[in-house]
């Protein structure tokens, strides 16, 4: 199987699909809290109680709506708190203005990385489109403060490892083994603080054309190869 590099998947129409996270709310039907099984902004605003001050890092946030909601919140009640958005494609809520404690990037997640810790990084379906996941995972871990939360939705039917070995129960025992919690039910992943991650994984690309995941929408294969040969699970 031939795979794409993380520019040829960039270039891909299944990557830059608008339904999964482009006009998602901060609550409701359509919104975060309801993803990720917590208020992010309920989460920041005891984060800031106990240490003055709270961050909170969105990747792939879409148009970045549930961050303007949050960010107007923010503004009005005067909270310590920040929001950094970053989205491949840049189709940023217009018509309205972008609070002053939201800064919304547009970049390749494969390259860009923040000059400070988060005391919270989501990533609401946005796993899905990405090529190397667990490259992203290792590196959104290590962008946590000591305490800090990550949380993204994660179906692990789309990794797939060499040798057609077993690689849904082979990357949940993996993620374990390194500190993540995984819930197979709701297909979430978390880390409760910063972590340093070593996956025995070598990534050897993506493949656009895996079809629908669990959310019913199109979705990225990521491709591994185990570069322990002796290691077991």
């Amino acid at each position: 199987m031939n795979f794409l590099a993380n520019e040829e998947l960039e270039q891909s129409g299944i990557v830059a699909n608008c339904r999964m996270n482009r006009e998602r709310n901060l609550c409701g039907s359509n919104g975060y809290s309801r993803e990720l099984r917590f208020n992010p902004l309920d989460f920041l605003k005891e984060k800031a109680e106990s240490k003055g001050h709270a961050s909170w890092l969105d990747l792939c946030c879409g148009t970045g709506k549930a961050l303007v909601e949050a960010g107007s919140q923010i503004s009005e009640e005067s909270l310590p708190i920040e929001i950094v958005g970053v989205d491949l494609v840049g189709m940023f809520l217009s018509g309205k203005a972008t609070p002053t404690c939201l800064k919304l990037i547009q970049a390749s997640l494969s390259t860009w990385d923040p000059d400070e810790q988060f005391d919270l990084i989501t990533c609401v379906h946005g796993l899905h489109y990405v090529g190397d996941k667990l490259g992203l995972i290792t590196r959104a871990a290590s962008w946590l403060t000591v305490g800090g939360r990550f949380v993204a939705n994660l179906d692990l039917k789309n990794i797939k490892l060499d040798d057609d070995l077993s690689a849904e129960r082979i990357i949940a025992k993996e993620l374990r083994r390194q500190g993540f919690e995984y819930d197979f039910r709701r297909h979430l992943i978390l880390s409760d603080t910063r972590r340093t991650v070593d996956f025995p994984f070598k990534y050897l690309g993506a493949n656009d054309q895996a079809g629908p995941n669990y959310t019913g929408q199109p979705a990225v294969n990521s491709h591994y190869q185990v570069e322990d040969a002796g290691k077991t699970w």
